[in-house]
């Protein structure tokens, strides 16, 4: 078991072959159904374009310049159905041999081959260390003038320098299976970067539990950045994406002990946004609870909201849980959360995330 959960986690220390070659090759396809066979093959021949039949196995190679790769495939996709592009087994093989033994580890469905096609500007992002970070203060409530922490928020660079937001590359990774590298890559860069700048406060670093198998193995490289850069454990706080969390309590819980066992602190993020807040607490008992910017949005005219926040608040309070208010816009949300004893804050009204983090300023309302 231990010899599978290693071989996995290689995962995040290397990165896959674009399928954007230059040369020519064969794409072969095999189908789900002999509907579905018979519904591609009729569109090939209406197309005019050269490929090769083979009834028995319900497979098709078609031969294609790389670069044609991921308009042929929109092509099929958009023929058959999502049922059957989903079933659909698709590989590419540059030149005219047939598939070997060690190219069927990379036979895929149709759409991972079609965002695979597209993902080369995220793995030539990831090969060239163009991954940074960009840090946003989180400041004490009561007085915004003192900085309490930074969160890392992921930045990617184009090599013209041009930055190029999270949501693109996360979506991407998820599709493409590159989560692991990714998520690694923006751990690495939170440690250095912030060690880079001079940042001397904590660091509140996110991650995502499913790029994670083995805590011991997956994470000794971030362990390693903080440890060669001399950041103190203590001023490192991990954030739990609540709405991405690993359903797999007992993985979690491991995630959780080993970063508490190397002295690190653990966040709960975005609490508020999924269904299961309470159920979450109990079970990771983190040190600090970060309150979605979605549940803060216009509270001070939301009694629901109000009603929510105010529970959670009072419950962190009684069980020692330090709380940090996200997505603060407003002078009103400031105020409100302020009232009704929230820790920390953080959002666009106290400062945007920067690199190097901009001064704050300071709020009295």
């Amino acid at each position: 078991m231990s010899q599978t959960v290693s071989k996995s986690c290689e995962r995040c220390q290397s990165l896959p072959e674009k399928l954007e070659m230059e040369g020519a090759g064969r794409l072969f396809l095999w189908l789900p159904l002999g509907h579905s066979y018979g519904k591609l093959v009729r569109q090939l021949g209406d197309s005019g374009r050269q490929y090769q039949a083979m009834p028995n196995d319900r497979c098709v190679a078609v031969r294609l310049e790389g670069a044609q790769l991921s308009a042929f495939v929109a092509d099929v996709m958009g023929a058959l159905t999502g049922e059957e592009s989903r079933a659909t087994r698709a590989l590419f093989v540059e030149g005219e041999g047939e598939p070997g033994l060690g190219d069927f580890p990379r036979v895929g469905s149709l759409p991972q081959l079609f965002t695979l096609s597209r993902s080369g500007w995220l793995v030539d992002m990831l090969a060239e260390k163009r991954i940074t970070s960009h840090y946003q203060p989180i400041v004490h409530a009561r007085d915004t003038r003192q900085v309490y922490a930074y969160e890392a928020l992921l930045r990617g660079l184009e090599r013209d320098g041009a930055l190029v937001f999270p949501g693109k590359m996360l979506t991407l990774a998820r599709d493409a299976d590159l989560l692991f590298q990714l998520d690694l890559a923006a751990r690495l860069s939170a440690v250095r970067e912030a060690a880079r700048l001079g940042l001397k406060v904590p660091i509140f670093i996110n991650f995502t539990p499913t790029a994670i198998y083995d805590p011991a193995f997956c994470l000794r490289s971030t362990v390693a950045a903080i440890s060669e850069v001399g950041m103190p454990p203590s001023n490192v706080v991990f954030e739990i994406i609540e709405s991405d969390h690993t359903p797999d309590a007992n993985h979690l819980k491991s995630l959780i002990a080993y970063y508490r066992q190397a002295g690190f602190r653990v966040a709960l993020d975005d609490l508020g946004a999924g269904y299961s807040s309470l159920n979450l607490i109990h079970q990771l008992r983190p040190d600090i609870m970060k309150l979605d910017m979605e549940l803060i949005r216009g509270i001070h005219q939301d009694s629901y909201k109000a009603s929510i926040t105010e529970k959670l608040l009072e419950l962190a309070q009684k069980l020692g849980i330090l709380t940090v208010a996200e997505g603060i816009e407003t002078p009103e949300e400031l105020r409100w959360v302020r009232e009704h004893g929230v820790d920390f804050v953080q959002g666009y009204l106290i400062a945007k995330p920067s690199s190097p983090p901009t001064t704050v300023t300071p709020h009295y309302y």
